[in-house]
């Protein structure tokens, strides 16, 4: 894998030109580890360059917010609001994380554990 190239070279492209002087997105419900996925069946044509690379980049599989910012080397905020119009083209569609289990209380561990201890 190639190195970035350093930023003099890679052209500096203030984040109000990316998002069209917007600096908060259409909808609130992107969170970091919130997954995006490409609709397969949706046209490329009339997109900007970079709503162009996120759809490419998601078109390979499902990615984080924090992913996708990280490969378009643009901030989160900015991606949010790319994010947030691709979404409401119906180009992307977003899916919350897995919530993480939650976790029993030790009551009823600790039940668990007496009923086992009993039975052998």
């Amino acid at each position: 894998m190639t190195p970035p190239a350093p930023r003099h070279e890679r052209g500096l492209v203030r984040p109000y030109v990316v998002t069209d002087g917007r600096a908060h997105p259409t909808r609130n419900t992107f969170d970091l580890v919130t997954l995006v996925l490409a609709q397969y069946d949706r046209p490329l044509t009339g997109l900007s360059p970079e709503k162009r690379r996120l759809m490419e980049l998601c078109l390979g599989g499902p990615l984080s917010v924090a992913e996708i910012a990280g490969h378009l080397m643009l901030p989160v905020s900015v991606t949010k609001v790319l994010l947030g119009d691709l979404v409401d083209s119906g180009h992307l569609i977003t899916r919350a994380p897995i919530p993480s289990a939650q976790l029993p209380e030790a009551q009823i561990l600790q039940e668990v554990l007496d009923g086992l201890r009993a039975r052998l």
